[in-house]
């Protein structure tokens, strides 16, 4: 796990991207300014009208955003022991299949909803199993792996900067002085945890020590080979 030392400049600039990114999340979605480019399409092409509820909205994707980032650490902590990232994800995703059945079996009270018909519906949900979650999930856990919980979960505020230009380029959405700012704030803070993890590695390329960098596999595989060639050498 990651092991935070503020004396460090690397883990300076990692704490400091990590806020500054929150930061932008938070501009993107509390403050909008005036227009940059004007909407090609109606709002309510693809979506009816509905009455927003932020307050439940918002905690429901704060709780989520925790559970997902909890997930990150437990999947690292787990990978370590057993380093097989399909036999990780198919169980989880059993797991994830049988709890969500459960939940859909008593919220859904429509018998027909649970009819799958050829159509736009079928597609995406056969998107959403195949690519966002079973691929994503595969990718997450070997990013865990290899470079670390907070590695991936940088991607994440990234991740509103690509939705939000898909949303622009494909659907006609209207940009936003907010949405150009908070998108150059997550940009600057992504930089400076990427640049807080290379450093980090390089530290330990050098010293051969992992005593202040997370449980990444180049870091473990450099000490395991040091190890083996002293106890060469001594026998």
């Amino acid at each position: 796990m990651e092991k935070l030392d503020l004396n460090l400049r690397s883990c300076q600039a990692k704490t400091m991207g990590t806020v500054v990114s929150i930061a932008g999340a938070l501009i993107i979605t509390l403050y909008k300014g005036f227009a940059v480019t004007s909407s090609v399409m109606p709002n309510n092409l693809f979506l009816p009208s509905q009455q927003s509820q932020w307050l439940l909205g918002g905690f429901l994707l704060a709780t989520s955003t925790f559970c997902g980032s909890l997930s990150l650490v437990i999947q690292t902590w787990t990978i370590k022991d057993y380093p097989e990232e399909l036999m990780l994800i198919t169980i989880a995703t059993s797991f994830s299949v049988i709890l969500s059945f459960v939940v859909a079996f008593v919220a859904e009270e429509n018998p027909k909803a649970w009819i799958l018909k050829p159509d736009s519906e079928l597609v995406c949900i056969l998107y959403s199993a195949i690519l966002v979650l079973s691929t994503r999930s595969v990718v997450y856990a070997w990013a865990c792996r290899k470079k670390g919980p907070v590695y991936v979960a940088m991607f994440s505020p990234l991740g509103i900067v690509i939705a939000l230009a898909m949303g622009i380029v494909f659907l006609g959405d209207t940009l936003y002085l907010g949405s150009v700012i908070g998108a150059a704030t997550i940009a600057v803070g992504f930089y400076a945890v990427i640049w807080g993890q290379a450093q980090e590695e390089n530290i330990c390329e050098k010293h051969g020590t992992c005593s202040i960098i997370s449980s990444s596999s180049s870091c473990s595989e450099t000490t395991l080979l040091l190890n083996k060639s002293k106890d060469t050498m001594v026998a």
